[in-house]
């Protein structure tokens, strides 16, 4: 894991948003969005490929995530190159993430920022994307 700080409690801040994220991310392998709607902020803004706009608030990423409750499985999946920024009350996470499924393998960027809401930190703004390198078609 990259830190932009040394310093102590920063590296402290970063390993506990990355711990929080991956268990999010084990909840939502096994069809369980309720790990991420827990770690967001009322105000959370989220931008996802599969969404024409920007959803606005914890109540549309809940009812977003709701229809898909129960339908997501993801056998295995790693955070690739995990990068955290931490300045004062707010931390970006950023990283590569690769799940597989079966013989299938999904490749996402990733940002979170996240914001302190003692004594825990709080997604403020989640961007998932697919991996696209160029030259590649859509």
């Amino acid at each position: 894991m990259q830190y932009t700080r040394l310093g102590s409690s920063d590296q402290a801040v970063a390993e506990a948003i990355v711990a929080q994220e991956t268990q999010a991310l084990v909840r939502w392998g096994a069809g369980d969005p309720s790990g991420f709607l827990d770690i967001c902020h009322p105000d959370v803004t989220y931008f996802d490929p599969f969404l024409e706009e920007r959803l606005d608030g914890l109540s549309a990423l809940t009812s977003t995530y709701e229809r898909l409750r129960g339908k997501i499985h993801i056998d295995s999946f790693e955070l690739v190159n995990p990068r955290v920024v931490v300045g004062g009350e707010m931390a970006v996470l950023s990283f590569n993430f690769v799940s597989k499924d079966g013989n299938d393998t999904l490749r996402w960027n990733c940002t979170e920022v996240y914001r302190s809401a003692a004594p825990r930190w709080l997604i403020v703004q989640t961007h998932w994307s697919f991996v696209q390198p160029a030259g590649a078609t859509a």
